[in-house]
């Protein structure tokens, strides 16, 4: 089960240009920014208290946030969960019918094992499953 709110996701078109908001007028640090190959998209994570703002852009026309900002432009991406073991989660609502992305977890951005919840099984909002892997 979650233990909290891990991130938020942010699809940007120009990781960049969207933190300078986050930098210059909230006061935010950002974070390392990571190139996740495999999802075809940079990631840059900002802290706030316990939770994460990440903003995603696309390195490729392909990626599935390329679409999203084509559709819906930039904005409210995705909400992420943290949990101790996603593969379990992941099972556990496959078990219960509920509609998955990722049928098995794959690796996500500062060394996380990830699973996406389609949004159509979540109430429109695209939801990720994460869990930290440590150092």
């Amino acid at each position: 089960m979650p233990s909290k709110i891990n991130h938020i996701g942010i699809a940007v078109p120009d990781i960049e240009a969207a933190a300078e908001f986050y930098t210059k007028h909230l006061g935010l640090e950002l974070g390392g920014v990571e190139e996740v190959a495999d999802q075809k998209v940079k990631v840059a994570f900002l802290p706030v208290g316990e939770v994460r703002i990440e903003l995603v852009q696309p390195t490729s026309p392909e990626s599935p946030v390329a679409k999203f900002l084509e559709r819906n432009g930039p904005g409210f991406h995705h909400i992420a969960y943290q949990v101790d073991d996603v593969a379990a989660e992941v099972e556990r609502l496959k078990a219960e019918g509920v509609r998955m992305v990722d049928q098995t977890p794959r690796s996500g951005a500062h060394n996380t094992r990830i699973a996406f919840v389609h949004p159509k099984a979540s109430g429109g909002v695209l939801t990720e499953l994460v869990q930290e892997m440590g150092e």
